[in-house]
């Protein structure tokens, strides 16, 4: 415990979908933004380098500590950590945001809950709370009280409400603790009722309201314990008040070491909550789906011409200026820590058919409390009418070019499914002849994708294959998503010539770049997860399950102790990097256990 501290992302996510933590391997919350995910990080020790790491944490510590072991309550994002000390002393710490039912709604306050109970020997402990304002400019000023602090954050001041002795607090002394301690730190407002007790309280009903949303997910057999905490952080990633998904509950984690490539993933991509909502949704758990279909609607009504962003903030704002904090550090000190991401602007076509396939269902499935009406279809409409007039069209893409367009496949094949699946919708409806237009349509741009994105190549690779953009030559991952859209079947020998062409240019022993060619920051250095997921979903498809399976339990062997994944991996070390937990690489886990798990059938 006396090593040199190292930031890692062997980091453990709490939350109650309106504020959320993240724990690092010694138990200190490292990183948390209040009053939400893509606010002011008063702890934002994960960003300071690796110098200094006693302010923007929060962390208790043994007298003589010689270890530290966590794991969650089972089917509950509560954290357990276990510090002993040298003489047999030992305490476990319960860390969780609260969230539950009360007063006919969900209480979700902006508030971490910590509860230290010791548990053998006598040992002594000391509390180090060191939240910081303005994205680590400055120590936040405490005043308190005979039971409180009160922590100045800007804008955003907390109050720290425990039973614990506040003058050891604030001396950051050791003391003997013989007795539970509890901890709120939350919204500056007195607390009302008795702390142990209400606590408690909360730790209770907190873990039963995860037990009980878990119990009605719809798992596969296998890989039950990967998929189920995916499912809870994918919806820890949901801002409930708004609906939005972000994408990541970090901002600027580098893509690989000294890459520059750091970028804020605190917003709402359509395309990533999409892909959010479809994992969830095979899940049975369509609480999330109904909410962030809120939240779309909303931003079908702000649009202008039908005219969608590629991300908007967790609130639906359109603007979010791209700025660095100058005064952190950035992670291991691999700088600069970006606020805000100036993709918001960008030209990004696929979004269009990110609206519509997952607003479709709500026309069709009686389960949902909302089902979707004419004035909702004709909002989407619009939507619609976007992707047909932009499907040749250059945009910055998938992969967020900054410096370059082009007419990319993958944005085409979203416009197509957006046309294809309004036609649906209109069948279903019984809007025939709106059904006949969109029918149509799709029919139009398969045949602008068919005859601009098929290269035919030369020599050996005459059989030709689909390529990343129109006219181009190169591949791209995106290349394998054309079966998941159901653009292409997955034994058309067409689709069996892109895989083939996608594997031997982009693939990495068990892992997938994205493409291999140079963009706006040199080649890529590290493999892009979601990407390797989509290989494995191909294979499967293609009936190649025994390398599907093994690539698959290759990649859960990557993950965190908290069973979750970043955005990228070095191919060769298998370290992870970039922004975490990324929503796209949890998608991953959940859709090929789905599709590689033993039916319950094989079972029961």
């Amino acid at each position: 415990m006396n090593e040199p501290y190292r930031s890692s992302l062997e980091l453990w996510p709490i939350g109650n979908c309106q504020v959320s933590g993240l724990m690092d391997h010694r138990g200190a919350l490292v990183w948390g933004c209040v009053p939400r995910v893509d606010g002011d990080p008063a702890f934002c020790a994960l960003m300071r380098g690796d110098d200094g790491q006693d302010a923007g944490t929060w962390r208790f510590e043994l007298e003589n500590q010689i270890s530290a072991t966590q794991q969650y309550l089972r089917n509950t994002p509560v954290l357990v950590t276990k510090l002993e000390d040298a003489s047999g002393g030992a305490v476990e710490i319960f860390d969780f945001c609260p969230r539950f039912q009360r007063g006919g709604r969900v209480y979700r306050p902006v508030a971490f809950v910590r509860i230290v109970r010791p548990i053998s020997g006598s040992p002594r402990i000391r509390t180090i709370l060191t939240p910081m304002s303005g994205y680590g400019a400055q120590l936040a000023q405490t005043t308190h009280g005979s039971n409180h602090i009160r922590y100045l954050v800007e804008r955003n001041t907390m109050r720290l409400t425990t039973d614990a002795p506040i003058g050891y607090l604030l001396d950051e002394r050791f003391f003997r603790i013989e007795r539970a301690l509890h901890f709120f730190l939350g919204p500056d407002e007195p607390f009302s009722g008795n702390v142990e007790h209400d606590l408690e309280t909360m730790l209770q009903l907190t873990g039963n309201y995860w037990r009980l949303w878990v119990r009605g997910l719809a798992t596969p057999l296998d890989w039950q314990d990967a998929v189920i905490r995916a499912a809870i952080t994918l919806k820890l990633c949901q801002h409930e008040e708004t609906g939005a998904i972000v994408a990541a509950l970090t901002t600027s984690i580098p893509e690989a070491p000294g890459s520059l490539r750091n970028w804020d993933y605190r917003y709402c991509w359509i395309r990533d909550a999409y892909y959010t909502v479809q994992a969830l949704n095979h899940l049975g758990a369509l609480d999330v789906l109904e909410k962030y279909l809120a939240y779309l609607r909303n931003i079908v009504d702000d649009a202008e011409g039908g005219a969608i962003q590629p991300l908007y903030a967790v609130s639906g704002a359109r603007e979010i200026i791209e700025w660095e904090a100058a005064n952190l550090a950035g992670y291991r000190g691999m700088g600069p820590v970006r606020v805000g991401n100036a993709a918001y602007y960008q030209v990004q076509n696929d979004c269009y058919g990110q609206i519509v396939l997952p607003s479709i269902q709500a026309f069709s499935d009686q389960r949902l409390l909302r089902i979707a009406n004419m004035d909702d279809f004709a909002s989407l409409e619009q939507v619609g009418e976007m992707a047909w007039n932009t499907h040749d069209q250059p945009d910055a893409g998938l992969w967020e070019l900054r410096t370059r367009t082009a007419v990319h496949t993958y944005s085409a094949v979203m416009s197509w499914a957006a046309c294809d699946r309004l036609a649906n919708a209109a069948e279903h409806l019984g809007l025939a002849e709106r059904a006949k237009i969109w029918r149509e349509r799709a029919d139009v741009v398969r045949r602008h994708i068919d005859e601009a994105a098929w290269y035919q190549g030369q020599g050996h690779d005459a059989c030709g294959h689909y390529v990343a953009t129109f006219g181009g030559s190169e591949v791209d991952a995106s290349l394998l998503q054309m079966v998941e859209l159901r653009y292409l079947a997955a034994d058309d020998p067409r689709f069996q010539a892109t895989l083939r062409a996608v594997q031997k240019a982009l693939r990495r022993g068990e892992h997938m770049l994205r493409y291999d060619s140079e963009d706006d920051f040199g080649l890529p250095e590290t493999a892009f997860n979601i990407c390797t997921f989509w290989l494995i979903e191909a294979l499967h498809r293609s009936g190649e399950d025994e390398e599907a399976r093994r690539l698959f339990e290759a990649m859960l062997q990557h993950r965190t102790r908290s069973g979750l994944l970043s955005e990228d991996m070095d191919f060769e070390t298998g370290e992870l990097w970039g922004n975490f937990p990324q929503t796209y690489s949890l998608v991953g886990i959940i859709n090929c256990a789905g599709q590689l798990s033993r039916s319950w059938r094989d079972w029961r």
